[in-house]
């Protein structure tokens, strides 16, 4: 079993996804270059975000796997941001239809990130703080329970631009509550296999929740289920 991961980011998800990876399918071995692939390993590529990775990265990525010939699956993690999950998938299928991309026996997973990589992280209700008094948190807390409600379906505060920024400010702020903190570069506790296992156990508590993550999930089982 081989895979090829191509991931939007180039600091977070290169750092989480081989994290997680080792928790869920400790018997893949990560491999710094994709012609060093053989047997039960896995490379990651990390792109340089939207839209350089469905133009630029994706065909390059499909030209390393036909030269290697030794892949199962190809797997492309994007965010979804201010789109919907159906139309980043679709402008993934379209490109590789009017490029007249041919994967071979290589098959194509596609993993939204929906809204982006953050949102999913804000999944784990053990970094809740009750009752917040601080602000901005407890502005943020009012707007959306994250706790409560599941945060993919959460939109986005006055004052931000997109979707992702308020994500990603609103777990900022939920970490600091705590005392620790997160940045893409430093994701730090996002790494731990206890703060995977929280968004797992969320989404067997309400199967509506995270959806996008459970996407991710059901992948690496599917996988599991091959070895």
């Amino acid at each position: 079993m081989n895979i090829y991961f191509l991931v939007e980011g180039k600091r977070t998800e290169r750092k989480v996804y081989p994290a997680w990876l080792g928790y869920l399918l400790p018997e893949l071995k990560q491999v710094k270059s994709y012609d060093e692939v053989n047997k039960n390993n896995y490379y990651l590529f990390s792109a340089e975000g939207y839209p350089s990775i469905i133009y630029d990265h994706l065909p390059n990525a499909i030209a390393d796997i036909q030269v290697n010939g030794k892949f199962n699956y190809f797997v492309v993690c994007l965010d979804a941001e201010e789109n919907t999950m159906n139309y980043v998938q679709e402008e993934i299928y379209d490109f590789l239809a009017a490029e007249k991309i041919q994967m071979g026996d290589t098959k194509l997973f596609i993993i939204i990130q929906n809204r982006c990589f953050e949102t999913w992280f804000l999944g784990n209700r053990r970094i809740y703080s009750r009752q917040p008094q601080d602000r901005p948190l407890r502005d943020y807390t009012q707007y959306y329970n994250t706790s409560l409600d599941c945060p993919e379906l959460m939109g986005k505060f006055s004052n931000f631009n997109t979707h992702a920024q308020f994500h990603e400010a609103y777990l900022k702020e939920l970490f600091r509550a705590k005392n620790i903190s997160y940045s893409k570069k430093n994701p730090g506790e996002v790494l731990q296999k206890y703060y995977l296992e929280q968004l797992i156990i969320r989404t067997q508590d309400n199967n509506q929740h995270l959806p996008s993550f459970q996407n991710f999930i059901r992948f690496c089982s599917m996988v599991k289920n091959q070895l």
